[in-house]
């Protein structure tokens, strides 16, 4: 009964030792996971911002007809010339 007992508290101890060992790789593989989704997120803030840049720089309705207006008038230049 003696050996059954020592063999049922070293599987035991297994056990708890793999447990453990399994929750330092989980929460090291979670300490990555937060460091990745860090960067991820200022990357997406600055492309965010860069879009909202590009979008700010794009000409208004208006500016461009008055463009279509402006290449109309030098293409007519261009054509007499």
């Amino acid at each position: 009964m003696d050996d059954v007992q020592k063999m049922f508290q070293l599987l035991v101890n297994g056990q708890s030792v793999m447990k453990s060992d399994l929750l330092m790789a989980i929460q090291k593989l979670d300490k990555k996971i937060d460091g990745v989704e860090e960067r991820l997120t200022e990357r997406i803030d600055k492309i965010g911002m860069q879009i909202a840049n590009l979008k700010d720089d794009t000409p208004t309705r208006d500016e461009f007809d008055d463009l279509e207006i402006k290449v109309t008038k030098i293409e007519q230049i261009l054509a007499v010339a």
